[in-house]
């Protein structure tokens, strides 16, 4: 069939309905009712208290995009695709839908033209603090993306290990890696590592539950503090997953620097991160990095930009192991 640009180009143009849509069927749980049995739109807007009519005409709209499936009498089931809006979904993305929806995060993208023709973080403009200060002033938003960050590390954490051998290690320190699911998964894997988790004394106090649930708190210590001044020495991998592109380049390397001031010569520098592609290609990642300019600050960036961010803090690429969506950039001391 004959693409048509104008209807192309009009389902673009109205993509943030799409958007708010899953926000509001995520916020719901909509899909957590939905695993195992088919409900009419009426028992569902019994069990979320909504309206029903106005519930329907939700899950139809999301039933036409593959979110759900609807069948005869208003009931619904899931699709592989809403599987992934399950609470306890292999592969979730419920609580970063809940994120994206959030008045604080679109209205943040309604200001991207301000950062487009300034080159200042919008939702610093917006709301006079960046926005890890905001979430810090506002607990509910905070953990709702604590729980995105785990559910993100929870579906890529496959991917990592399958890309890159941990096994040579006896010790890696995972640097900012918030309540530990990417560190429990690499033990998991490998039972003779050690793990040290190192994020923000309010990050990490959650992560005991998360390491004993996994069966490795016995191999993993947990210390917190900032990672613009000291990390834990000793260890003979340093694990960053999605830090570095939340930092401007100095910011970046300040932080690399802290890292190599802990490795020793032998260590590696493992990063895993998005790579900006070629030209014409690979859209997600380059939205991405324009969602770093409006919100978190930061840039995704290309390998040629993660080399020279190494050249100045100490370190030397080495090797890129696709991973998903992500990257395992490996680097080493110089």
């Amino acid at each position: 069939m004959t693409s048509d640009p104008w209807l192309d180009l009009l389902g673009l143009i109205n993509g943030f309905q799409i958007t708010q849509a899953i926000h509001v069927a995520s916020a719901l749980r909509v899909a957590d009712h939905l695993s195992g049995a088919a409900r009419s739109a009426g028992e569902l807007a019994a069990l979320t208290r909504s309206h029903p009519d106005s519930l329907y005409r939700l899950l139809r709209a999301l039933a036409a995009v593959g979110v759900f499936r609807e069948e005869e009498g208003r009931t619904f089931t899931l699709t592989p695709m809403g599987d992934c809006l399950r609470t306890n979904s292999g592969t979730p993305l419920g609580a970063w839908a809940e994120v994206v929806g959030s008045p604080y995060f679109w209205q943040s993208w309604g200001h991207l033209l301000h950062s487009v023709q300034t080159g200042e973080n919008a939702f610093q403009d917006l709301n006079s603090k960046d926005v890890w200060q905001f979430r810090a002033e506002h607990p509910e938003h905070g953990a709702t993306f604590d729980r995105a960050m785990t559910q993100f590390s929870r579906g890529s954490a496959e991917a990592v290990i399958r890309a890159y051998d941990f096994s040579p290690f006896r010790h890696i320190v995972d640097v900012g890696g918030g309540q530990g699911l990417m560190l429990a998964a690499i033990l998991r894997a490998h039972p003779h590592v050690r793990g040290t988790l190192f994020d923000q004394p309010d990050v990490v106090a959650q992560a005991r539950a998360v390491l004993a649930k996994r069966g490795v708190i016995d191999r993993c210590n947990i210390v917190g503090g900032s990672f613009f001044e000291t990390v834990p020495e000793g260890a003979d991998a340093y694990l960053m997953r999605v830090v570095i592109h939340d930092w401007e380049d100095d910011e970046a390397i300040a932080i690399l620097k802290v890292c190599r001031r802990a490795a020793g010569e032998a260590a590696k520098l493992l990063l895993i991160e998005r790579l900006v592609g070629p030209p014409n290609e690979m859209p997600a990642t380059k939205f991405s990095d324009l969602n770093m300019l409006v919100s978190p600050g930061g840039r995704e960036r290309t390998r040629e930009e993660f080399s020279d961010l190494f050249a100045k803090s100490g370190f030397e690429l080495t090797r890129v192991f696709p991973a998903g969506i992500h990257n395992v950039i490996e680097a080493r001391p110089h």
